[in-house]
This record gives structure tokens, sequence and C-alpha cells, in this order.
């Protein structure tokens, strides 16, 4: 993509870091974007920061916007988190933020149409998650048509925004192994919905066994230090 520039949105989990990690393959200079919304997991801030800097991002911006004021979700209130539950992509958890990813991908495409950028990448996926709406093809779909109507970039200038998903039909292993390919270093990163005062993950949410599950699937060990016994080959 000889530099064109590229905002990634980048939460500090495997699956951001793995899309963004993707799109410096390709080329792009990337611009990340982080957004503090009022989660209980603010340990991913910390590992945002660390892993915006391992990637080389041009710049990374924090933005607050706290979506703890509507509640609605496990992860913005003190309704607690569900552990080791079986996992149905038709039965949407309470870890579910209300039109998290629409506020995400709208502030991105704020960002973009400053720094004249075409791209968009997001590490959502429609195979190994939790059911989120907001993670489906067809939300995707929807949201680019809509950048392309909304914008003053591409109404009088024909710009034309793409929202990346390079992760949307891969499941978390061969996530994993992707990123593992690409030099990703997942030590840096944190996924759990209910983290420890220290950080550590809690082993136990759907983030947590997700993670697991592909670390195991690909026979090698997560480098975080889960309470218990560690995805392990």
């Amino acid at each position: 993509m000889n530099g064109q520039p590229a905002v990634v949105l980048l939460s500090g989990g495997l699956d951001s870091y793995t899309a963004a990690a993707l799109a410096r393959e390709q080329g792009y200079t990337l611009h990340a974007l982080t957004i503090r919304y009022g989660q209980r997991h603010v340990r991913e801030i910390e590992s945002s920061r660390a892993v915006a800097l391992a990637l080389g991002v041009v710049r990374h911006i924090e933005l607050d916007v706290d979506l703890s004021a509507f509640g609605g979700s496990s992860l913005t209130t003190e309704m607690p988190v569900p552990k080791d539950r079986p996992i149905d992509p038709d039965d949407i958890p309470s870890t579910y933020v209300p039109a998290r990813n629409t506020v995400f991908l709208s502030l991105a495409l704020g960002w973009a149409e400053v720094l004249k950028a075409r791209d968009i990448f997001i590490g959502v996926n429609a195979l190994d998650y939790s059911g989120y709406p907001d993670c489906r093809p067809e939300y995707i779909g929807a949201f680019e048509a809509m950048a392309n109507l909304a914008t003053k970039a591409a109404v009088e200038g024909g710009q034309r925004l793409t929202i990346h998903a390079p992760l949307m039909d891969l499941t978390k292993a061969q996530i994993i192994r992707r990123g593992v390919e690409l030099g990703v270093d997942y030590s840096l990163t944190s996924s759990c919905y209910d983290p420890a005062p220290d950080g550590r993950p809690c082993g136990q949410c759907d983030s947590c066994l997700l993670r697991q599950k592909g670390f195991r699937e690909n026979g090698i060990s997560d480098p975080l230090p889960y309470p218990q016994t560690q995805a392990a080959s």
C-alpha cells in the first residue's frame, strides 16, 4: 500500500493486535485508536499502549467515551461477568456493550476522514466469538455503506472508505497461528473480561476460554499467567 494511512481500532486484546499486524504487513502506516469506555477490564488500556509501541504506530490516541453512564452490560457495571458457560453464538451474553462497535467505528471514521485515510481495521470475528450482533459481516457491510454516505470525503471527493475485518472468517486458532507467523508477541495483550487487580486473567470468562482454546488447538502455550493450568500442548 506504499505507506497509505489506516486507522486501526486497538483494544489491547489478541484480535485487535493481530488485525493491526495484518494491516502493517500490507504496508499501511498505522494510526491507532483506543477507547476508554468505562470498561471494568481497564488492564487492556495498558496493553494497548504496549501493542501500539510494538507495532510502531505513527500515533496512538486514547479517547474517553464513558458508556458506563448508560450501563446495560456486565463490562461497564457491577453485574457479574458470566464464567464457565457454554458459548452459544445465538445467546447474546451480558458482556455485550450496547452499540459499542458503532460508537468505536464512528470515532475511527472521523479520524480517518481528517487523515484522508480510506481504510479502517477492526478485529471483529464471527466464528469463535460470544455472539455479539456488532461483530457480524452484515453489520460491518452496513456500517461501511453508511460511512460512504455520511462523509464529506466520500460525497465531494469520491474517497471510498473500506472497513477491513480481516479476522471475520477465522477461528481463534487460525487467528493465533497467523499472528505467530507475523511475529506478534501475545504476552503484551490482555483479553480477560474480569482480570484480577494485578491484571492476571480469570481463565473462566468467554474471552479467556476462547483464547485458551485457540492456543490449545495450535499446540502452544498461552503466554499469559492464568490462575490454574494455562493452555498448553
